[in-house]
């Protein structure tokens, strides 16, 4: 059987049904509160944010980056979705790429999709959002070096807890699979980091009120909207040259011999190629803006469906809209001040 080294995602047939369902529960169970705690935090600007971040991270997972022995690495971006969108909606964001990856491109298997989305995309966000939240009111240096740390420690995270459900799966042996996913995993690490930072910096020094759960990009302009789509417009041109070696996942597997339990997906645009054009490079870069254009919709209608369903209960219930409530600010914390007075 061959095995396209395109797919960056663990494929069915790696991890066992009892792995593939448990992780389905643990994912289920926490974007359950992710989507309850969004819903109440959601500013008004942050719905395109959103759909920016969320494209640009798709784009970016497109550019697969080489490092040494015929392997290659590329970001996750669950750090740098929840520094700029807060840990619950960069979640969100994160399952709705990886949805689109598995469903559409067929990158990553079905039934192990809620594993996919538990290491890469729940799991990194928390690392991401966890260790920033510490140095809030830092220095630019500090916040920096902190979010680098915090990157490169959510790729090996999400090597080792692939690892552990390898094992658990019984695909490979514990004292084997996990010095050969964190070893490869520790250089991919750097360039997720890298690539983290470079996105931070460039915030920070442009709108760096973007930044945070309860930053003030709710009132802030839709511009920085057309530029982080214009940014992530250029890095799916230039995918054709990302590195077509194994990523770290495959590297492994084919090294420990188990690359042949994978159970490659089939599909209009499997292997992010659109068939009727001839050209690789064109067809890549037709298929990366496809995907672009889909994650950037879903993930734009899911918080405007959100965002809208907030308004109505807190209009029912006689609280301010979402983005007071997220500052501190609500009428039904006012009342008793009121009441008092008049006392």
């Amino acid at each position: 059987m061959h095995f396209s080294p395109i797919p960056l995602h663990i494929p069915d047939g790696f991890l066992s049904i009892a792995i593939s369902i448990l992780c389905w529960v643990i994912t289920i169970v926490i974007l359950g509160f992710a989507v309850s705690k969004t819903n109440k935090a959601l500013g008004e600007k942050q719905v395109p944010l959103m759909g920016v971040m969320s494209a640009f991270i798709f784009a970016a997972q497109m550019i697969n980056f080489p490092i040494a022995g015929g392997t290659s690495g590329h970001l996750l971006g669950g750090a740098l979705a929840s520094v700029v969108l807060g840990p619950w909606a960069g979640m969100l964001v994160m399952t709705a790429v990886i949805a689109v990856q598995a469903l559409l491109f067929q990158d990553g298997g079905l039934l192990v999709m809620g594993a996919n989305i538990l290491n890469m995309g729940l799991v990194t966000a928390a690392i991401g959002y966890g260790l920033y939240r510490g140095v809030a009111g830092r220095s630019k240096v500090v916040k920096l070096s902190v979010v680098g740390v915090a990157a490169w420690l959510s790729v090996m995270a999400g090597a080792l807890l692939t690892a552990l459900q390898l094992w658990l799966s019984s695909t490979s042996q514990l004292e084997i699979v996990i010095p050969a996913m964190l070893g490869v995993h520790a250089v991919i690490g750097l360039g997720e980091a890298l690539v983290t930072v470079a996105a931070l910096s460039f915030i920070l020094q442009t709108r760096p009120d973007l930044l945070g759960e309860d930053s003030e990009s709710a009132k802030g302009s839709r511009n920085w909207a057309y530029v982080g789509g214009a940014i992530a417009l250029i890095v799916i041109l230039l995918s054709p040259l990302a590195s077509t070696d194994p990523d770290g996942l495959n590297r492994v597997a084919m090294d420990l011999g188990f690359i042949q339990t994978a159970q490659s997906g089939s599909g209009p645009l499997a292997g992010y190629v659109v068939p009727f054009f001839k050209s690789g490079p064109v067809s890549k870069i037709a298929a990366g803006l496809i995907g672009l254009l889909v994650v950037g919709a879903i993930v734009t209608l899911i918080g405007r469906g959100m965002k809208a369903k907030s308004q109505i209960v807190n209009h029912k219930s006689g609280l301010a809209t979402p983005s007071a409530t997220a500052s501190g600010y609500s009428t039904a914390n006012q009342k008793p001040q009121i009441k008092n007075r008049k006392s």
